[in-house]
């Protein structure tokens, strides 16, 4: 009981000092949290469900769009460096969303820029027009897409970007997993996730025969919404990632399709 007075009074200390408060720990409690792999080295970046769900969604768009995945490095260090791919309703002057885009700057309206897919194809639209992008550092395309104050800020991010979009672009197979003990806020409607992953990819990725590289992006899309869509578990190619374990662990048969269990209103998978 003391540590949850404890937790509480952290809690009103720090609304009170005006900060944002994604999670409150209680004692033995660990967050909803999700990781990739690096790609400079041994061991992992973590990311929270909100972060992993931004960068899902990033890289969807790009696929839709046809872009290769060094566009995807690209707008998640610049995401990373400009938000921590948070998508924040304020921001510098009249600054919104995961890229601190500007309605006054003709980047579209501020609804449309606090949506993430939206604000995504803007800053691929952006990126597609400077010569030689695909070429450039990572650093150098971001910046001339974003125009920082800070011209060399985006370089900082690229390692823990191209980790997070190797994992979400299929690079590396079974990339990404969360961990979560449970679901918040109420369950979502029916189909609503078959959904939003057709209207993410521009087709049906969900419950149909998918190429490899695509299997496996939209395998990470899935468990990157899975602590937003009450999903359980996600299999596809003889793998299957479950919210129990937070792991990706041998699954049979080894089927081309994206396959979800949904968890509906139930607080966790049984």
């Amino acid at each position: 009981m003391r540590g949850r007075f404890v937790a509480l009074a952290v809690l009103a200390a720090l609304v009170a000092a005006g900060a944002v408060v994604a999670y409150v720990v209680w004692p033995g409690v660990r967050p909803p949290a999700c990781t990739v792999s690096r790609s400079d080295g041994p061991g992992s970046y973590e990311f929270d469900p909100a972060q992993t769900q931004n960068g899902s969604i990033v890289a969807a768009e790009a696929v839709r769009l046809g872009l290769p995945d060094h566009a995807v490095t690209i707008a998640i260090a610049a995401a990373l460096q400009e938000t921590k791919l948070r998508n924040l309703p304020t921001g510098d002057r009249d600054s919104l969303g995961v890229f601190q885009q500007r309605p006054s700057q003709g980047w579209g309206t501020a609804a449309q820029v606090m949506d993430p897919a939206y604000a995504s194809s803007a800053f691929y639209r952006h990126l597609t027009r400077v010569p030689g992008w695909q070429s450039m550092s990572v650093n150098e395309a971001a910046q001339r897409v974003q125009r920082s104050g800070l011209p060399s800020a985006y370089a900082q991010w690229e390692p823990r970007a191209r980790a997070l979009a190797r994992a979400l672009t299929g690079e590396v197979p079974a990339g990404v997993s969360c961990a979560f003990a449970r679901f918040d806020g109420p369950p979502p409607a029916r189909d609503a996730l078959t959904s939003a992953a057709s209207s993410q990819f521009g087709r049906p990725v969900l419950g149909v025969a998918v190429a490899p590289k695509l299997g496996w992006e939209a395998s990470a899309w899935a468990v990157a919404h899975a602590h937003r869509y009450h999903v359980g578990a996600v299999t596809f190619a003889g793998r299957r990632w479950s919210m129990r374990s937070g792991r990706w662990t041998p699954a049979a048969p080894a089927r081309a399709v994206v396959e979800v269990t949904s968890c509906g209103s139930a607080p966790r998978c049984p």
